[in-house]
């Protein structure tokens, strides 16, 4: 018998059953890699020279070779792009509408995905009469084109005694990313087992008790998507910024555009590239810091119907 059971084990070492092994350079990883190496390198080479150029002064910019990396590395752009540069007639950089958009960003990014997160647990865990109605209110908001509300948006903050003001600016931006975020929180929220929600229920539960109880500690990841959402549309947004502001609240992508299109003195194109990054690190740290538990929220329900 162990003859047997060492003759019938040798012969399956030697005939090993189940798929064969795929090769590590096939025909098809070749394309994917491919692929993705091409659209890495069309990403990545405009960010490469926004910053080698950023790094150079204005005599060696225009030896030509943007590709170059710098032959003496300058950080006086990064500085001037900071608190020299002008934006229109203030010449005291991007440093005051960089504090413009962190007071902005902060209020509305807890308010609307503190509200949101509610909205979505509620349409999905607590029915309530008309609620499909409501959640087909906010579909519909979702999709409608940001410049048809401009002018009505305008008349209602004049009315309230708060057009030209951050106040107003943060009341738009909530209002603005409730849709998106609601869908996304009753999306998630449904993929939980409703078994959860019903022995909490039995348990004698209520509303406010299973959300932060329960709910809260599981949406880590669909808090972070809702997060990188709001930070990346109101870090990034112009239109409104220079619609409902004045311009001594201008936040800081109304002032890159002042400092990139500005027609007065010489074409300071390193410059240009700093102030640029400076406005984009923000949303950058953020989604690099976070950028797992972004695809974990995705992957959790964040799309789920």
């Amino acid at each position: 018998m162990v003859d047997m059971a060492t003759n019938a084990a040798s012969g399956s070492a030697l005939n090993p059953r189940g798929p064969k092994p795929k090769k590590a350079f096939s025909r098809g990883n070749i394309i994917v890699y491919g692929t993705l190496f091409v659209v890495a390198i069309y990403y990545a080479l405009p960010l490469y020279v926004m910053i080698v150029t950023s790094l150079k002064g204005m005599p060696e910019i225009r030896m030509g070779n943007i590709f170059s990396p710098p032959m003496e590395i300058t950080f006086q752009p990064w500085v001037k792009a900071w608190q020299e540069a002008c934006t229109g007639i203030n010449c005291d950089g991007l440093s005051r509408g960089f504090w413009n958009s962190v007071r902005i960003l902060i209020p509305s990014v807890i308010i609307s995905v503190a509200v949101a997160s509610v909205n979505g647990y509620a349409l999905s865990m607590w029915k309530f009469k008309g609620s499909e109605v409501f959640f087909t209110i906010l579909m519909i908001g979702a999709f409608i084109p940001y410049q048809v509300m401009l002018y009505p948006i305008v008349i209602l903050l004049r009315e309230a005694g708060l057009y030209g003001s951050l106040t107003g600016l943060v009341l738009v931006h909530v209002a603005f990313g409730m849709p998106i975020n609601t869908l996304l929180f009753r999306n998630y929220f449904a993929s939980i087992p409703d078994e959860l929600f019903k022995a909490a229920r039995v348990d004698g539960a209520g509303f406010w008790a299973i959300f932060f109880r329960i709910m809260l500690p599981m949406s880590l990841p669909i808090f972070v998507v809702s997060l990188i959402i709001q930070v990346t549309g109101i870090w990034n947004d112009f239109l409104f910024g220079v619609i409902f502001t004045s311009q001594d609240l201008y936040p800081m992508t109304v002032q890159l555009n002042n400092i990139v299109n500005s027609v007065q003195g010489v074409k300071e194109y390193n410059v240009n590239m700093a102030a640029t990054l400076i406005t984009g690190l923000v949303p950058l740290i953020i989604y690099f810091a976070s950028g797992k538990l972004f695809v974990r929220g995705i992957a959790a329900g964040a799309v789920k119907g």
